[in-house]
């Protein structure tokens, strides 16, 4: 009898949305999802629902590493989601666990504004994720606004600029970028993969729907998903973007909330 490949375990460090639709929440659906055994480590309290975020509430630091050292020491983790980190001192504090525990197949989404706008994060945390992350980080996943404010660029509006965005994030030390397009106003959702040597394109047609809360959590924890069970980076790119556009074509299935409600992340 064929012996099965044993269900792997994937790990997100993130915040906390109480709605069920972004955060820790819609990561662990991704992850059950998928067929993978979904972990957190909590970032952050929010309070938030379909039309905005009123409260943030940051994990003390120590508790944050506690949380890490404590899945470590007793499961494999096969990769890990790094979404809302909230505070310089607490990105700083993971990146020190994850480098002592050698973690595999980071990706870092680099949560700075919410659907709704709303701003999420305190000052410095773009500089510190640049210092401590970018070593580590399999693949960093900003939208336009937050590559923009990753780079320090204008907001890109067209090829060229955001491959001028993406050197630019290239050069704070990371080893792959893959901005995504949503935010564009164009007929297909684009996103776009950069390392130093190549360049990869992925293209799904744009859904219309206004349940779109926690995509780009969705996308991340797809990816790591991906990778956990041994794909390539642009082919657990290409797979979490299929599981993406699915996830927003079923969205309206649901009924949850006044405002940017979330995906169907069980669409299968």
């Amino acid at each position: 009898m064929k012996q099965s490949m044993p269900i792997p375990n994937v790990l997100s460090i993130a915040g906390s949305d109480p709605s069920g639709g972004a955060g820790i929440q819609a990561d662990l659906k991704t992850f059950g999802a998928l067929g993978c055994y979904g972990m957190a480590a909590i970032t952050s309290l929010t309070a938030q629902n379909t039309q905005g975020v009123t409260a943030i509430q940051p994990v003390p630091p120590d508790f944050v590493a506690a949380q890490i050292d404590t899945i470590f020491a007793d499961i494999d983790v096969a990769s890990v989601k790094l979404g809302l980190l909230a505070t310089p001192e607490i990105l700083t504090r993971i990146a020190q666990r994850l480098t002592y525990h050698q973690a595999r197949s980071i990706v870092l989404d680099p949560v700075l504004v919410a659907t709704s706008g709303d701003r999420l994060g305190s000052d410095g945390l773009v500089e510190a994720m640049c210092i401590h992350l970018a070593p580590m980080a399999a693949v960093i996943t900003p939208n336009l606004p937050e590559a923009a404010a990753l780079s320090g660029l204008p907001l890109a509006n067209s090829l060229s600029e955001i491959r001028a965005t993406a050197v630019r994030i290239l050069d704070q030390g990371f080893s792959h970028v893959l901005i995504k397009g949503g935010h564009a106003q164009m007929q297909e959702a684009t996103d776009y993969l950069f390392s130093r040597s190549q360049e990869h394109v992925f293209s799904a047609p744009r859904i219309n729907t206004r349940n779109t809360h926690g995509t780009g959590c969705t996308l991340s924890s797809a990816i790591a998903a991906f990778l956990a069970k041994g794909l390539s980076l642009p082919e657990a790119i290409t797979s979490a973007k299929n599981y993406l556009t699915r996830a927003l074509q079923q969205a309206d299935e649901l009924n949850v909330g006044h405002g940017h409600g979330p995906l169907q992340h069980f669409w299968s």
